[in-house]
């Protein structure tokens, strides 16, 4: 089986990059296999622009571009998202990434009906945020909650994509990183422990 993982920081020393290496790591250590899509590096354009409204109408065909990231994720069998916390949330980058990707009638269909048809339902999702508050910051304003909503129901239960890991990684200036490279290493040797079983 084979991991997608998105990684979006334009740092590539990054704490971002390296959470994401380290769960690479993970999966290696398995018999399966992964990819690193550094959006970043590769310079993927997040604006959604007339072209894109256009294939959400169905005026105009969906553009090579992201044809090209469909059939990237098409081709895996889980799909990671690796990412610091800006503003409470995921970068822009990555959310328009997903904007521009999660098309209507191939991430889900509202064109048949009243009744949306959630198209993602093969693709586990394993979401790994990075972030500089710490734990009792984002309890007490319960920003790790309405990021879950935002993120987990809001665009991946959308579109029918069962998230089964949903992490909060916590850095702070002093803080040894090194748990937090154990814990991706150790999400990536689980990505595919329920297939393994059967």
């Amino acid at each position: 089986m084979h991991a997608l993982i998105i990684v979006a920081h334009p740092d590539s020393a990054s704490l971002t990059h390296q959470v994401a290496t380290h769960l690479a790591e993970g999966v290696s250590g398995t018999a399966h296999s992964s990819e690193i899509a550094d959006i970043a590096a590769e310079g993927f354009d997040p604006r959604f622009n007339a072209g894109d409204l256009a294939a959400f109408r169905v005026d105009a065909p969906i553009s090579a571009d992201i044809l090209a990231e469909q059939a990237r994720v098409e081709r895996a069998d889980s799909l990671v998202l690796v990412y610091p916390v800006y503003w409470w949330s995921m970068p822009g980058l990555l959310k328009g990434w997903i904007d521009r990707v999660f098309t209507n009638g191939w991430a889900y269909d509202d064109r048949q009906g009243p009744k949306v048809v959630k198209k993602l339902g093969h693709l586990p999702v394993h979401l790994v945020a990075i972030g500089a508050a710490d734990l009792r910051t984002h309890a007490r304003r319960g920003y790790f909650a309405a990021m879950r909503t935002q993120i987990d129901q809001g665009i991946f239960d959308f579109c029918g994509a069962p998230v089964l890991t949903s992490e909060l990684l916590i850095v702070t200036e002093a803080a040894d990183v090194a748990p937090n490279l154990k814990t991706a290493r150790d999400i990536g040797g689980k990505l595919f422990a329920a297939a393994d079983r059967n």
